[in-house]
Formats: structure tokens, C-alpha cells, sequence
């Protein structure tokens, strides 16, 4: 059952609060492909995604004036018996948050989270990238960071901003006549190699069909880029594409692509494939604070930005830590990354769905 708001502030009379249903999808998509602060994980498509993979149920928020779309806040609830009961903007995703056309729409619509949070009872409504300033709220600033940089025009020009000891490693990945790079149609060869990425991690896996519905809700604004090393998938990359942005979000490899440079030469081979999509901005995503991930994009020439995140609390409740960087979960990642990699996967999606 979707639920409809009124605010009852006098001078937001027109203001009307709503969630996303098949009727207003296309008006909310045009509203966030217009309106600056809009991410990829602002779509509406997230919303059938994230129910069709997960069964989790979702408030995605508009705020309409007179019946045009001024705002939107896509919000899920995550309520699991092992990890916490929440309500997150958006999970799966590095960003969130409101988008509206001023910042009184963007104050209806957290008050209005605040509101849902408290109906719904959760521990913690959680916003990210998002430096809300609302009274009560509290804030994890040194968590993560993303990275992003131009894309050049001329190709030389932009491999030259890749630092020289990682350029070296992509100019030597060049010249490799054994190393083919495709656009897959299907998630076969990627799904494999990240499965194993994400067990060597310590990580659960997502279901296979989760990818299977980021390519069908999303379309041709997903592909996978694929390297191989005679003919043997050795390095994949989904990526994510809005406005003139390339994203690289799910990737995995082999334990041979570090000595054959297949990971250096599939993002550049993606920078120059977001190029020729008529992306102007490489966004190599979001990376925990003194991780390898974090170092290598460093490595790459890429400045961190702190990323924010937000979260209003449900009384006497503390700060979440569900990452693997806290202290409590390195037994369960240590044993994790000793399991089979075809057991890991008939377990880890049941873990992940509810870890968001």
C-alpha cells in the first residue's frame, strides 16, 4: 500500500507528498535527469531492483506542486533480524539522498523520512553522501571517499594524467597481443570472476540474478566490459552510466591479472569507452579510508572527497558499523574467505540482501 502526505504548513499548501508508482515513473526520471545533484541511484528503476532482488520494501518520495515533480527521495526498508532494522537512502547504492527544486522541498522531504522512520520503527534512518543539517542528526565523516576526474578529449593527453609508474603498467597491458577487451551480452563471465573476487574478500556474494535485473531495469545505461587473456575472462567491470558520467561499480578478476595488468588496462579501456559514449567525467566510485581499493585509486591520480553520511536515530540507539573494516566481523571474513567459492555462492546472497 503506497501512503500520501500533506504537509500542513501554510505556506506549502500545494506541497503534496507521494510515492513513486507506475503513473508518475517517467516524470520522476525527467525530474532527476534535469535537476543538478541527481546520481544514477536516484532512478526510479532502482525501486524494481531492489524488490525484484531483494524483497525489500521501498518509499521512494516526490513531492509534487499542482502535479509537477519538485523533489524526490528514493528510501528502502532493510529490516533484518541479524543486522538492523533501517530505513537507508539508498542501499546497494554510494549515494542518496533528496534531490528537490529548493531547500524548502528538501526539508519536507527528510522531515518526512523522519516521520516514516518513526512509523516504521526502525534504528536508524540512513542518508549517503548526504551532509544533512537537521537538528538531532549525526554524521560518519571519515569512512569513505569517492573519486572522480575528467575524461580528455585526446587520448594520449588522458593517459598521460594516469601517474607514470600505473601508466607504465597500462602501456605495457597495450601491448599485449594476448589481451582482448569486449562489450558482453551477457553477465556469464563477469558474474564468475566476481563471485571470486568477493569471496577472496571476505564478502557474501550478490545473487547472480540481481545482476541479471540491474541489466534489464537499467538497459543500455549498464554494461560489462571484459578483459581476456587467450580467450580466458581475466578482469570484468558492470559499470553504471547517467548524464556524462561513466561509473565502474561491480568488478572482479583472477589472480593473474595483477601480474598481467588486465585490471590498469580494463579501466583505461573504459575511459575511453565512456568517451566514446559522450562521457566526460570518470567516476571511479567509492572506496573505504585505508583499503587497497582506496590506495589504488590514489595510484591512478585520483583525489579522494570525504564522503558524508547522515543518519537519524531512533532514541538510545548508537551509530552503525556494518562494514568490514569493523573489528567484530574478521572472524566471519577470515572463515569466509576459506569457503568454497561454489558454497559461498548459494550462501552469500542470503547474507548480503540484508546487509545493504
Amino acid at each position: 500500500m503506497k501512503h500520501s502526505f500533506h504537509n500542513t504548513t501554510a505556506s506549502r499548501e500545494a506541497m503534496r507528498i507521494t510515492e513513486l508508482t507506475s503513473e508518475n515513473k517517467k516524470a520522476w526520471d525527467a525530474f532527476v535527469a534535469s535537476a543538478d545533484g541527481a546520481s544514477f541511484f536516484h532512478r526510479s528503476a532502482w525501486q524494481e531492483v531492489l524488490e525484484k532482488s531483494f524483497g525489500h520494501r521501498t518509499h521512494f518520495l516526490c513531492a509534487a506542486d499542482n502535479g509537477a515533480i519538485m523533489g524526490v527521495l528514493p528510501l528502502t526498508h532493510i529490516n533484518s533480524r541479524l543486522f538492523s532494522n533501517a530505513l537507508i537512502s539508498n542501499p546497494f547504492c554510494v549515494s542518496g539522498g533528496p534531490v528537490a527544486a529548493s531547500k524548502d522541498i528538501e526539508e519536507v522531504l527528510l522531515a518526512q523520512a523522519e516521520t516514516m522512520s518513526d512509523s516504521l520503527n526502525v534504528d536508524y534512518l540512513e542518508i549517503r553522501d548526504y551532509p544533512s543539517q537537521r537538528p538531532h542528526w549525526h554524521h560518519k565523516e571519515d569512512l569513505y571517499a569517492n573519486f572522480e576526474r575528467p575524461i580528455l578529449e585526446d587520448a594520449e593527453e588522458d593517459l598521460k594524467q594516469i601517474p607514470r609508474k600505473q601508466r607504465a603498467v597500462v602501456r605495457k597491458a597495450l601491448k599485449n597481443d594476448a589481451l582482448d577487451i569486449t562489450i558482453d551480452d551477457t553477465c556469464d563471465d563477469f558474474y564468475d570472476l566476481y563471485a571470486f573476487s568477493v569471496r577472496n574478500l571476505g564478502t557474501p556474494v550478490f545473487a547472480k540474478s540481481y545482476i541479471q535485473n540491474l541489466l534489464h531495469a537499467f538497459g543500455q545505461d549498464v554494461d560489462i566490459l571484459t578483459v581476456r587473456h587467450h580467450g580466458q575472462a581475466v578482469s570484468s567491470v558492470l559499470s553504471f552510466y547517467h548524464k556524462d558520467k561513466v561509473l565502474p561499480y561491480y568488478t572482479g578478476s583472477t589472480f593473474d591479472a595483477r601480474k598481467l595488468g588486465s585490471n590498469d588496462l580494463m579501466y583505461w579501456k573504459l575511459m575511453r569507452h565512456g568517451h566514446d559514449r559522450g562521457c566526460r567525467i570518470f567516476d571511479f566510485g567509492r572506496s573505504k579510508a585505508g583499503t587497497g581499493p582506496y590506495s589504488f585509486k590514489k595510484n591512478w591520480g585520483f583525489t579522494p572527497r570525504p564522503m558524508v553520511q547522515s543518519f537519524y536515530l531512533k532514541d538510545g540507539q548508537e551509530l552503525p558499523n556494518l562494514n568490514p573494516t569493523n573489528p567484530k566481523y574478521q572472524m566471519f571474513i577470515n572463515m569466509w574467505k576459506r569457503l568454497p567459492v561454489p558454497v559461498a555462492n548459494t550462501i552469500g546472497p542470503f547474507l548480503i540482501r540484508n546487509l545493504g
